[in-house]
């Protein structure tokens, strides 16, 4: 499998051709869309041979070609297995991480459930007011079926036969939260590569969306930042607080790209109790919602760009959870030049994760741990989290 989703197969005359849908092991026709001098790329017409893992797609919507389950055609067990291969061999090219079976501990975690694991989604809207999920590399919807990623209940009424219509050419969020209450706002869609945080219109429920962690509940608007998955905030908050734990001769944290705040109680946990947390995101609806359940830390909340966060106190432990375009070289050097104890670093992206190791290895940090959290099953999608120390101090 080649990152992105599609499977790597080969010519007669030697050219390897990219092609959507198709998996190891099948034996495929497909039509070339794309043919270039060493590499083409192309859609899978007809299954001659089909792969041990190949099963009927599980999403009608993906049938239909949405591009939300790409994986819903492999087998489960496989899934994660594809997914390890191709984190590996992305640490290994872009990462130049050499050996990475041998050199690293890479656990590999299924979330579960793998499907109606999804709490929110974000829907376009057609001209006729119809709302559904994009199809692959298009702008088209599919609005006549839904996907199953989504948790019960979440895209009820709003897609497929008999569904509301909605704000032509506007986007419609919806999210189920921790008590169950399902919000539902439209929004103007956002420019390619930019997350839309102003609600237009609260069509259902407060828009005040509830999550729970344990004894911890934020509060924030629809638009805001939330891990997808039903079970990925409390996964991903356990790992922040066991990695991070141990002896730090400065007790302060940070957590970059922090939005709601959610991992502030873990990096505390990690910490042995912070003297200070600073969070900084560049979010207004993550970071303009006051938190009551964080009152208990010495927290302070920056709405900032992590790339220009200003001033921030020497730290301890950092976490980052960048988005899909990585931190980049220069976020990866302010962090260094600041000297922690130990780093924490969250990628939804192997490909950009690989690259900012390598920039960590650069500036001297050890990788010390890596795990692989198939957040996204169905999907090629899946998240990265490493676990970084300087081979010296300063």
């Amino acid at each position: 499998m080649a990152h992105g989703g599609e499977g790597i197969g080969q010519l007669d005359d030697g050219r390897v051709v990219f092609v959507s849908g198709a998996i190891p092991g099948d034996t495929v026709r497909a039509a070339l869309t794309k043919v270039k001098k060493r590499w083409a790329r192309a859609d899978l017409a007809q299954v001659v041979d089909a792969s041990p893992d190949r099963v009927a797609p599980a999403c009608p919507a993906a049938a239909a070609g949405a591009g939300c389950c790409d994986y819903s055609h492999i087998a489960q067990p496989a899934q994660l297995g594809y997914k390890r291969e191709i984190l590996a061999g992305q640490l290994g090219a872009l990462g130049r991480v050499a050996d990475v079976e041998a050199d690293l501990e890479v656990d590999a975690i299924r979330l579960d459930p793998p499907t109606g694991w999804r709490t929110r989604v974000r829907l376009g809207v057609d001209a006729d007011g119809r709302a559904g999920l994009r199809k692959a590399g298009s702008a088209e919807l599919v609005t006549h079926v839904a996907c199953t990623q989504t948790v019960p209940g979440l895209l009820d009424g709003l897609v497929g036969p008999g569904a509301r219509r909605f704000t032509p050419g506007s986007e419609v969020i919806a999210v189920i939260d921790s008590d169950g209450q399902r919000h539902v706002v439209e929004t103007t869609r956002a420019q390619r590569g930019r997350r839309a945080e102003k609600v237009d219109k609260v069509l259902e429920g407060s828009g005040a969306v509830a999550q729970r962690i344990g004894e911890h509940e934020f509060v924030f608007p629809a638009t805001a930042f939330w891990q997808a998955h039903v079970a990925a905030p409390a996964a991903y908050s356990d790992i922040i607080a066991s990695w991070g734990a141990g002896s730090y001769a400065t007790r302060t944290g940070w957590d970059l790209y922090g939005g709601v705040g959610v991992f502030v109680p873990a990096i505390d946990a990690a910490l042995g109790g912070a003297e200070k947390i600073v969070s900084v995101d560049y979010s207004p609806s993550a970071t303009r919602s006051r938190q009551g359940t964080l009152d208990g830390f010495n927290l302070e909340v920056r709405d900032a760009n992590v790339e220009k966060p200003g001033e921030l106190p020497e730290p301890g432990l950092v976490v980052l959870d960048p988005p899909r375009s990585g931190a980049g070289e220069d976020v990866v050097d302010m962090i260094a030049d600041a000297g922690p104890e130990r780093v924490i670093h969250v990628g939804c992206d192997p490909a950009t994760f690989a690259r900012d190791l390598r920039y960590w290895r650069e500036r001297g940090f050890e990788i010390e741990r890596v795990a692989l959290i198939d957040a996204f099953p169905n999907t090629h999608h899946f998240e990265t989290i490493a676990l970084l120390r300087p081979r010296t101090r300063g």
